[in-house]
């Protein structure tokens, strides 16, 4: 069996009895980097064998690990923080061992578009998740096919790109457009923010910000 386990994005009570269990039975544990990994294992007195798995390595040990889940192993996969296959390693494990025909469970838990999303005060009935733009490649062509998208939509950020996003968002959609930001979620200093993009903009500029973000945009009138 192969285990989805989403880890706290920031508060370590933001962790289910059943992620414990599950970790504290599995042969081994994959995990982005060992040393943020430990730190949580540790608080929860879990004391399992971790393996380096993130998207330097994945392609290299995917078809193994598979081997070792077909010899009877259990595994768990992961990620620094968050719910592994939302914009972490995960998919191409879970597709080889669908194609292998290895059970695969994953288990609800934390992640940071929800929290995000339903605190940003913008429509949450339909919406699009795009996470993090593409730095060169493929950004123009993204920023074009969501012009008329009248869903809300959900994208992943840096705190060093931030404003230039922003400003990205402004030139294509109007820098009237309703959006939100959310920084520090569910830490001490968790802030959410929702304005218009050129307020967003002013806001963000004269503000040094720190964290993994959350932008939500609002979808075309």
């Amino acid at each position: 069996m192969l285990y989805l386990v989403p880890t706290p994005i920031g508060n370590l009570k933001d962790f289910t009895f059943r992620a414990v269990e599950v970790l504290q039975s599995v042969d081994f544990i994959l995990c982005e980097d060992t040393r943020t990994s430990s730190k949580l294992l540790q608080h929860y007195n879990i004391h399992k064998p971790l393996t380096p798995y993130h998207r330097h390595n994945e392609h290299k040990v995917v078809d193994h690990l598979v081997q070792q889940l077909q010899t009877g192993k259990n595994i768990a996969i992961i990620t620094d923080a968050g719910s592994p296959g939302i914009s972490d390693p995960a998919f191409l494990l879970v597709r080889a061992c669908k194609s292998a025909g290895v059970e695969v469970t994953s288990l609800p838990g934390a992640t940071a578009f929800v929290p995000a999303l339903t605190n940003s005060g913008l429509p949450a009935t339909r919406f699009t998740f795009e996470g993090f733009i593409p730095l060169k490649k493929g950004k123009k062509t993204l920023m074009e096919s969501l012009v008329n998208e009248e869903r809300t939509m959900i994208f992943y950020e840096s705190p060093m790109r931030l404003v230039k996003t922003l400003e990205l968002f402004a030139s294509y959609f109007g820098g009237d457009r309703k959006a939100a930001v959310s920084r520090e979620l569910t830490k001490m200093f968790e802030e959410n923010t929702t304005d218009t993009l050129d307020n967003l903009i002013l806001h963000y500029t004269a503000k040094q910000v720190k964290g993994e973000l959350v932008i939500i945009v609002a979808g075309k009138e």
